[in-house]
């Protein structure tokens, strides 16, 4: 027996979880010599941050707004002032590098005959970009924004938006997500999730608990015995 029985749908987190958010950053080595890990760590971190903020002030923008002021910190922060290297670190975060395993893992769970969708943060524009440069169009049946809310997650909104959209009841729906307060989130929900613990972080304080931990998404496949 598999351990994730009676799930219809698979519903991934797509920073972090399928797209690497240090890539834009990794990308600009050239130019950002040993500054490229610390910029991508702020700018995460402030881009994050913003989402909360923002959802808590009753201030929403979208996500594309968001990652360009978590960034302009983050440059701030380091004393880097090139606008050139700005519009390159921006122009390559929309076509960001889906992790190595992203494709074949979708493939396993499609040809399964499992539902799978994003939900995210992610404004329409940019995830319809990333998921078109990694290739994914056609092993996705659902690509979902908060846009559509105005509200970010961990707000539960967020999460009835897969319910609603995919026709799975919330019980049916396997959630993946790189970030464990979201990961805490939508199993408070309601949802079965899997923490892809991809950065070792502990686990949060906060209410809801994953069923599984993994590293990478090469493990979720085993967990429906495929």
């Amino acid at each position: 027996m598999p351990a994730l029985n009676q799930i219809d749908a698979c519903v991934f987190d797509a920073y972090g979880t399928l797209f690497d958010v240090v890539a834009a950053a990794k990308h600009c080595q050239d130019d950002l010599g040993d500054q490229w890990a610390p910029l991508a760590q702020i700018w995460r971190e402030k881009q994050l941050q913003y989402t909360w903020l923002r959802s808590l002030m009753g201030e929403y923008t979208s996500f594309w707004q968001v990652t360009q002021d978590g960034l302009d910190y983050a440059l701030e922060t380091l004393k880097i002032e090139n606008p050139q290297l700005r519009a390159r670190l921006l122009n390559i975060y929309l076509e960001l590098d889906a992790y190595p395993e992203v494709a074949e893992m979708l493939q396993k769970l499609k040809g399964a005959g499992l539902k799978t969708a994003i939900l995210s943060n992610g404004a329409p524009e940019m995830l319809s970009s990333a998921v078109s440069n990694a290739g994914l169009n056609n092993l996705l049946d659902g690509v979902l924004s908060v846009e559509k809310l105005a509200v970010f997650k961990p707000d539960s909104r967020v999460y009835q938006m897969a319910v609603d959209d995919m026709g799975v009841s919330k019980e049916r729906i396997c959630f993946m997500s790189s970030n464990a307060w979201d990961a805490c989130a939508a199993a408070n929900f309601g949802f079965r999730v899997v923490w892809v613990n991809r950065f070792g972080q502990a686990e949060e304080r906060i209410p809801g608990h994953h069923e599984f931990e993994i590293k990478t998404l090469a493990e979720l496949p085993p967990l429906f015995a495929l």
